[in-house]
């Protein structure tokens, strides 16, 4: 019995040494165990990859703050340069406005010497553009004044002369006297302050009339949608004005005395500047000819 057990025994660790190798569980790997996975170099290769990534980048971000400082520097200068330009165009400006004023008398006939630069401020910008084809003349409606002041200046800027100055109505929505109120509104019956190109002549139920352009964005470009022209008026007069005591208005246009209508719409035709003014904060900062 003894012998049985002790070959049973045997058997039975013989049989245990083979075992299917399926049947056993397998060596779990050791996570720190870099030699049986890696190679021994692979440590100093990754870490030569990482610096050699790290310089990359390094040179890449240096590449791009040097071409955003070198952008920013011609930004800079470019600035400068435009804001030295119009300080140099308003000093012209200005003393072109001086001299104009001196040699026509112009502040003894009631136009401010800065009513005259703005204008002449926009009326070269304009010719920059190629918006006024002609250059001789610039009209300039003063609506700061009472209407019972001659208050419209047509001015010969090449030769330093006063061609005329009359009366010129205003929009009835606009005020009595005095124009206080503007608009570019259709049917608001508001003058439209700004700047404005003439165009054509033409016949209609005003007589003689002068078609003119809006050119100064969102203050006066629906003045052909509006009508708005220049013409001549029976009650922009001195009668009307010694009758009433205040001149006539229009449904928005500048009217100027009937007599002078056949002098007056021939010499501003085809392409003049031609300026309605009045000291407006909104309209002083946001013209697109004079902010432009």
């Amino acid at each position: 019995m003894t012998t049985l057990y002790t070959s049973f025994s045997k058997f039975l660790c013989l049989s245990l040494l083979i075992v299917p190798s399926t049947l056993v569980e397998g060596k779990k790997e050791d996570p720190w165990d870099v030699t049986v996975r890696t190679s021994p170099y692979s440590f100093y290769h990754s870490t030569a990859a990482a610096n050699k990534k790290a310089v990359t980048s390094t040179a890449l971000t240096a590449r791009h703050i040097a071409t955003r400082r070198a952008i920013w520097k011609v930004a800079t200068t470019a600035s400068a340069t435009r804001a030295a330009a119009k300080r140099a165009e308003l000093r012209m400006i200005t003393m072109e406005a001086m001299e104009l004023s001196s040699e026509m008398q112009l502040a003894d006939s009631g136009l401010d010497a800065k009513v005259l630069e703005t204008a002449l401020l926009g009326y070269h910008r304009l010719l920059k553009r190629g918006v006024v084809q002609r250059s001789d003349v610039l009209s300039i409606c003063d609506f700061s004044q009472s209407s019972s002041f001659k208050r419209m200046y047509i001015i010969d800027v090449a030769n330093k002369k006063l061609l005329y100055r009359c009366y010129v109505a205003h929009g009835i929505s606009s005020g009595s006297e005095f124009a206080n109120s503007f608009s570019n509104t259709p049917d608001s019956h508001k003058s439209s302050l700004g700047f404005y190109v003439t165009r054509d002549m033409y016949f209609g139920g005003n007589g003689l009339s002068l078609r003119i352009d809006g050119v100064d964005r969102g203050f006066n470009t629906l003045a052909k949608e509006r009508n708005i022209v220049i013409h001549g008026a029976p009650y922009v007069s001195e009668r009307i004005l010694h009758k009433y005591g205040v001149m006539g208005t229009t449904f928005g246009c500048p009217a100027v005395p009937e007599e002078l209508t056949n002098q007056i719409v021939p010499l501003l035709k085809g392409g003049t500047c031609f300026f309605i003014y009045y000291p407006s904060k909104k309209y002083l900062s946001q013209s697109s000819v004079l902010n432009g």
